[in-house]
């Protein structure tokens, strides 16, 4: 996808096989910034892509006109534009019968957040509410930022990556601030903040002993503030990432259950199928069943990301 961290002509990132394919993004020059900004035509065919894939960067979507509909892991969430939409790193999604699509995109990294410690707690905040209608005035002030931010990035002139990192930052709080969704809990810092970014890496099977080691503190301390920073234990969130990640492989792929539960840690598939029945209601096939919708294959011979 134009505007990510590989060069023009480079792969995407290698998926497991059966799994979504993961778009990278492409920079034009080796030295620049890993961001892109710009309308849906000026990022490419991907950026409408129709088949089910994972970024290894954010996107931000201001939609103005369309029709069709937007999936993202297992939601769905109907186009009626001005509204505004925010895909984290590792999320599957595609675009679904869309017509007509139109508005602006910003890709960047998460490394392109180097410099401003606040943004990531922000855009976790954010994932929780990914999709939300925009009135007239928050759709204005959308409007200019994104525009400045495609401007910015396309002069490149002295700065321009310290321009950008400042207008992303008022792009992400004015966001914070539109009503919609259930209302965004305190942002965890510290040690809960580094916690929760290893909960992506929960299908390795990760434990919370394992995730303290990481962090360089005992399970109790660890325990102790996560905690008192989210209200919910270690052990409840790395189950929860876990569940979002089988979720996402069952509505996403073919990959049978038994290959699903390998994928997000479980040897046995019999004790995967408990756990999942446990935490979410239903076994892992009638969860299938429920979301069962013709999709694009992402087998070999799916479209080149």
């Amino acid at each position: 996808m134009r505007g990510t961290t590989v060069l023009p002509g480079g792969p995407c990132a290698a998926a497991r096989d059966g799994e979504p394919p993961v778009h990278r993004l492409e920079l034009r020059l080796p030295e620049q910034v890993p961001f892109a900004a710009g309308g849906f035509d000026a990022m490419g065919p991907m950026s409408r892509a129709d088949y089910p894939h994972r970024h290894t960067f954010y996107e931000i979507v201001h939609v103005v006109e369309g029709s069709g509909v937007h999936v993202l892991d297992t939601e769905r969430y109907p186009l009626r534009p001005p509204q505004l939409g925010v895909i984290l790193p590792g999320q599957v999604h595609r675009w679904e019968g869309v017509r007509g699509l139109e508005g602006s995109l910003v890709l960047f990294t998460p490394e392109f957040l180097v410099d401003g410690p606040d943004d990531p707690r922000l855009l976790r905040r954010l994932g929780e509410r990914p999709w939300v209608d925009l009135d007239a005035a928050a759709h204005e002030r959308t409007s200019r930022l994104m525009e400045e931010l495609a401007e910015e990035y396309r002069s490149g002139d002295d700065g321009f990556a310290g321009v950008l990192r400042s207008l992303l930052h008022v792009l992400l709080v004015r966001a914070a601030r539109v009503p919609g969704g259930r209302p965004a809990a305190p942002a965890p810092r510290g040690l809960a903040e580094d916690f929760l970014g290893l909960t992506g890496r929960a299908a390795e099977g990760l434990s919370v002993r394992e995730c303290a080691g990481r962090l360089g503190v005992s399970p109790g301390h660890l325990n102790e503030a996560v905690r008192a920073a989210t209200g919910r234990t270690p052990a409840a969130l790395l189950r929860e990432a876990r569940v979002r990640e089988a979720q996402r492989l069952l509505v996403a792929t073919s990959l049978s259950v038994r290959q699903v539960a390998a994928r997000v840690g479980f040897e046995d598939p019999a004790y995967f199928c408990r756990f999942f029945r446990r935490e979410v209601g239903r076994s892992p096939g009638d969860f299938r069943k429920h979301h069962d919708r013709p999709v694009p294959s992402i087998e070999a011979d799916s479209p080149p990301a």
